[in-house]
């Protein structure tokens, strides 16, 4: 005799398996929660969340949320928060006064907007922006006043320009700005000395600030990406040749003057086009 199929939607089965999560957690006191994948739509779908203040990990990354709501500040303890690949279009304030958030991952969203005064983490160490359709336009006036930041992600977005106001996150080791819309990168990158990674590769970069010479990209655990980019001939050639070719020769003062009159030139030169995002995952409205 066939055993009867179970009508149980999977939303629901999935549902009940996020509440039995938090049920174990609060009963053990477990304090890194895992909702990978868990067809979660709202956080009301995870009752009680929001009260486990004796959390200090969260990662829902993989649902179907579009709001984190404010309340998510309650978690005191929280220092890992990861909520990417999820359909976010905007995030709460209150995120940013979170005494102890390390490491927050909104990755593969929908974000077009930052809340003002985003910038007022007080320990945060790991911002991952990634994969949105952000720009410098919306970036919080206090954005590049997280001294404690050590790995920026803004890779997979909109940016044109960056503010000469990047100089101030004096601590970044890791800057990601890979597949954005960049036209030039400012010369105040030149003062972030304990960046040890850059990635600017696939954007519209034609040259280099010659101040990025200053930055020790060439140890052993250092990296530098910059491929696919419109250079210049003289850059593209040393390129050709190694990263290192490319770091010496922004130094002299051959470079110099080409710079110079690269950037003077500026808007009346040729721009390289804009690559067509509008069929980027981001962009649905699902």
């Amino acid at each position: 005799m066939n055993q009867p199929v179970s009508c149980l939607p999977v939303t629901a089965t999935k549902m009940s398996k996020a509440k039995k999560v938090l049920d174990e957690a609060r009963e053990t006191q477990n304090r890194e929660i895992d909702l990978v994948d868990k067809g979660i739509s709202s956080f009301e779908e995870l009752p009680g969340l929001l009260n486990m203040t004796f959390v200090t990990r969260i990662t829902l990354s993989h649902n179907k949320l579009k709001v984190v709501p404010p309340g998510i500040a309650n978690l005191i303890n929280l220092e890992i928060f990861n909520i990417s690949n999820n359909h976010l279009e905007e995030l709460p304030l209150s995120l940013s006064s979170m005494p102890k958030l390390r490491i927050l991952n909104c990755s593969i969203n929908r974000l077009n907007t930052l809340p003002r005064g985003f910038g007022a983490f007080p320990v945060l160490e790991v911002l991952d922006l990634s994969y949105n359709n952000l720009n410098e336009k919306i970036l919080p006036g206090n954005f590049f006043m997280m001294d404690s930041l050590r790995a920026l992600y803004l890779g997979d977005n909109d940016f044109e320009f960056l503010p000469p106001e990047i100089k101030n996150l004096k601590n970044l080791q890791i800057l990601g700005l890979r597949d954005n819309d960049l036209l030039e990168l400012p010369r105040e990158i030149g003062e972030l000395t304990r960046i040890r990674e850059l990635h600017i590769q696939n954007n519209r970069l034609t040259v280099l600030p010659p101040e990025i010479a200053n930055l020790d990209l060439l140890g052993q655990k250092s990296v530098m990406k910059m491929e696919e980019n419109p250079w210049v001939t003289a850059i593209a050639e040393q390129y050709l040749v190694g990263i290192s070719h490319v770091l010496e020769y922004i130094k002299t003062e051959a470079y110099r003057i080409l710079y110079n009159r690269y950037i003077s030139a500026g808007k009346s030169g040729n721009v390289p086009p804009k690559v067509d995002k509008s069929k980027k995952a981001s962009r649905a409205r699902s």
